[in-house]
């Protein structure tokens, strides 16, 4: 029998479920961009240093497309953005074997990252427009919940199949993500020919006739509340950008550890988000957004910053657990925080820009720590990261309290259909 906070997520949307089955799908064949690096140094015999462009250059992409793809959301709604984000990515993906020229690479990249990482903004337009207000920190756990299961298994076979093939991983992860564009679509036909028109689409259905055009002037560069939260994002996302960029330099390299002890602290928050975040955020349902934000950011700042008083394995896990809670309160709340910020019409522009603090903290996050760190030592690494996180803590308590009103969250979870 399921614990009583997963029975009571039964009273989501259909939308929600819609949503979660794909990205479950899309994630569990996710390997090729976490083995790109390895793909150019081994298999095309690329020098690292030029390799490492790669990521750089797929942030560049989804720093640039979040914004348009958040407006285009607004405008057709979001689950063509979806759809065609997967589609598109998944073709892409296809194509990148047949090419063996560095920079012929890089843009392919770029576009692959452009295409991809639309899917975003859209995604959390269409989670939190599906849901209630009171409903939106759980359903964007259960997506979560979905990205983890998935993305446990994607690279895990994508290591088996490196093996074999490294071209193989890219074309694997390609006709997956063809598939998962072909499960919503289906998922999406069942439930219209059942009569449903499903909560997202009667929203965009009776609002298309007024939507204003994709390029039209943006009202979120003059909303200050977003603008202070988005800061708060950017800040504390190169804190969270750490766990790529120092941390495993740090362990393996200054500590001395085997990679194999890295690997294993990703196990620990893997399991952890798995087990214990959706019911954390059907229990916290209730919570103001802001306190809930401000405790998320504090913990991920006290989790990064306290690896630079521990030096041994069972010390560094609890980092990871400080950090992980942190992590589980902080991105389904932020969402939500967004949602309620954003005016009527207009939540795919705000998750766009939203989801730009993610492309560059991965931009600027990984190569600041790893230049702090080479410069001067860890703990002046984890002492940066912890004030920067205590900075974002700060900077959330200056933002304003969205309007609308919360109900007891035991009249949302209902436990029946």
């Amino acid at each position: 029998m399921l614990p009583k906070s997963f029975r009571a997520l039964r009273g989501l949307p259909s939308d929600v479920w819609i949503i979660a089955i794909t990205t479950l799908i899309n994630r569990a064949g996710v390997m090729a961009l976490p083995f790109l690096v390895l793909y150019l140094t081994k298999y095309l015999h690329i020098a690292a240093a030029l390799a490492g462009l790669s990521i750089s250059v797929y942030g560049v992409g989804g720093l640039i497309t979040a914004p348009l793809a958040g407006r285009i959301a607004d405008r057709v709604g979001p689950f063509a953005v979806i759809r065609v984000s997967l589609a598109a990515a998944g073709v892409v993906m296809l194509v990148v074997p047949l090419v063996h020229s560095l920079w012929l690479i890089l843009a392919l990249t770029f576009v692959w990252a452009v295409v991809a990482d639309a899917a975003r903004p859209a995604t959390m337009a269409a989670l939190t427009e599906a849901a209630s207000p009171e409903q939106r920190k759980a359903a964007i756990a259960v997506n979560r919940l979905a990205v983890n299961l998935g993305m446990s298994i994607g690279p895990a076979v994508g290591g088996f199949i490196a093996l074999y093939s490294f071209p193989l991983i890219f074309v694997v992860d390609g006709l997956t993500s063809i598939f998962a564009a072909g499960v919503l679509t289906t998922l999406l036909w069942l439930r219209a020919r059942s009569g449903n028109r499903g909560a997202i689409e009667a929203q965009y259905h009776a609002r298309a006739a007024s939507t204003t055009p994709i390029f039209r002037a943006s009202v979120v560069w003059r909303d200050r509340a977003a603008l202070l939260f988005f800061v708060t994002s950017f800040l504390l996302n190169l804190v969270f950008s750490q766990a790529q960029g120092a941390m495993p330099l740090y362990l393996v390299r200054d500590l001395h550890f085997r990679e194999s002890f890295y690997g294993s602290l990703f196990i620990i928050n893997t399991l952890m988000i798995v087990a214990l975040e959706v019911p954390l955020n059907v229990a916290m349902a209730h919570w103001a957004l802001r306190p809930a934000l401000a405790l998320g950011t504090t913990l991920i700042a006290v989790g990064f910053g306290a690896l630079g008083a521990a030096h041994t394995v069972l010390p560094i896990m609890a980092t990871v657990v400080i950090w992980t809670f942190g992590e589980m309160i902080f991105f389904p709340t932020a969402a939500a925080y967004v949602a309620e910020l954003a005016p009527e019409g207009r939540r795919g522009e705000y998750m766009g820009a939203f989801s730009s603090t993610f492309s560059l903290a991965l931009i600027v996050g990984p190569w600041a720590g790893v230049a702090l760190l080479d410069r001067f030592s860890g703990p002046v690494v984890w002492i940066a990261s912890l004030a920067c996180g205590l900075i974002a803590a700060a900077i959330v308590g200056l933002g304003r309290a969205p309007n609308q009103s919360r109900a007891a969250p035991v009249a949302v979870f209902s436990e029946s259909r």
